[in-house]
């Protein structure tokens, strides 16, 4: 391989995944504005954005898992040219987007049991009840645009999702600040403000969206559309076996993640919104990564669809170089800018304080989720699904959010019970980098050439 054709691959990763985290970031930038706008109306209404978020986190990023796990497919049809069944698969995949925007609904409009389990105070959870109530008429728009952009995403164009996500947040901030305090005849609706811009923005972005798919040049080869076919059961049943397992694994990271919010709402208000904080900056770091990762896995799946698996290595190895020093030097930001940061978010000092303390454990969260994030995409291009689930259970689910809640409340061995949010950061940072290097080894052992066949001696 010439070395213009290797540096070409650089290129092609490192612009694919620029583009794509641009578009993430204004996504981000939503619940950044929302935790800023939060903050600054009342501690109250910023601790509530925390349980509040982290179920619909929970509940939007598990089903977003599923469609994304379509990129394969999708990114393996290009490479092969078959433009004709990516139409086709795109349009069976409508299905399957249907099913989850039915379940997620349903969790978001009945989340009670969920807070009660979690021990969320009866005071907050009539506002975080409220404000989910909206937020689950805009999961539809959400799920929705995200198959769009998974699709542009497996044919190496995600420039026009990253133009109407940038695009939406010049409406999100303004709609964010005018709803939450009110103004020019509006009363203040507070945190529920903030779920009403996000569904006016999501229905936005979908509606630009399909007049994109109807209109624009680019998707004409692909005839999407044309008459919804009857369900391919076949076909939904090869998503599933993909998306089944990967949807549930993104579940289990997922709440192994958000689930500490409603754990650390029992700890207060100052302790809740310490940990928005640090959760928050940890999300918009995590777009690094998971932005390196898609590029990766779609020139990975491409290349395996055109029959050259060399290729798809050096793909793999040429990602992963990029996801190290950019997870590094994000790690080291965070601890270097811990003060600066809890003051921008916050003007409670005790509050800023305790987000300061948070961001050393969240920089050590974030390398390992920089490595496994890339592991566990690149994974699915070779359809290694179901021990990634498995170890994610087992780690961190069992070591992670459980040996969190016992390090925190009960003590954990030697050490006494913190009384904490530190805890479930450090607890959680550990069982992160555990499965990092378990799925390091899956991914070498899935993308290692076979051996040759020795020739018997004659």
């Amino acid at each position: 391989m010439t070395a213009p054709v290797r540096n070409s691959e650089w290129r092609v990763i490192a612009r694919h995944a620029g583009t794509v985290l641009v578009g993430q970031l204004a996504v981000m930038a939503f619940g950044v504005c929302d935790t800023i706008v939060a903050g600054r109306y009342d501690e109250g209404a910023l601790a509530a954005l925390a349980v509040g978020s982290a179920i619909f986190i929970s509940v939007y990023v598990s089903l977003m898992g599923v469609l994304q796990a379509l990129l394969p497919v999708w990114a393996e049809l290009h490479g092969g040219q078959r433009t004709a069944e990516v139409g086709r698969s795109v349009r069976q995949s409508l299905y399957l987007c249907g099913l989850a925007v039915v379940l997620g609904m349903a969790i978001m409009l009945n989340p009670d049991a969920l807070m009660r389990w979690t021990g969320v105070p009866d005071a907050m959870q009539q506002e975080v009840g409220r404000y989910l109530f909206v937020l689950a008429f805009g999961l539809p728009p959400a799920l929705l645009f995200r198959l769009f952009g998974t699709l542009n995403q497996s044919l190496g164009k995600p420039q026009l999702v990253t133009w109407l996500q940038a695009a939406s947040l010049v409406l999100k901030v303004p709609l964010s600040v005018w709803l939450c305090f009110g103004g020019a005849g509006m009363p203040a609706l507070g945190l529920v403000g903030c779920g009403w811009a996000t569904l006016i923005v999501n229905w936005s972005m979908l509606l630009c969206a399909m007049w994109l798919l109807r209109n624009a040049s680019f998707y004409r080869e692909y005839n999407f559309w044309q008459k919804l076919e009857p369900p391919d059961w076949r076909q939904l049943g090869q998503f599933l076996r993909l998306g089944g397992p990967a949807g549930l694994a993104v579940l289990v990271e997922i709440t192994s993640y958000t689930l500490m919010a409603l754990f650390i709402a029992r700890l207060g208000t100052a302790a809740a919104a310490a940990h928005q904080i640090a959760s928050n900056l940890v999300g918009v770091a995590y777009m690094v990564p998971m932005s390196l990762s898609i590029a990766t896995s779609a020139r990975v799946s491409f290349w395996l669809g055109a029959g050259d698996p060399l290729l798809a290595r050096r793909a793999c190895r040429k990602g992963f170089t990029l996801m190290i020093g950019m997870g590094l030097l994000l790690g080291l930001l965070m601890v270097l800018l811990r003060g600066w940061l809890g003051g921008v978010y916050s003007g409670d000092a005790k509050v800023a304080a305790l987000a300061a303390v948070l961001l050393c454990a969240a920089s050590a969260y974030h390398m390992a989720d920089a490595v496994q994030t890339m592991c566990v995409y690149v994974l699915r291009c070779y359809r290694v699904t179901v021990a990634p689930l498995v170890i994610y259970c087992a780690l961190l689910w069992g070591v992670g959010l459980g040996g969190s809640y016992l390090l925190a409340y009960r003590g954990l061995g030697p050490w006494e019970a913190m009384q904490s949010p530190l805890a479930y950061w450090l607890m959680s940072a550990a069982a992160l980098w555990l499965t990092a290097l378990l799925f390091v080894f899956l991914l070498w052992r899935a993308i290692k050439p076979p051996r040759r066949a020795q020739p018997v001696p004659g």
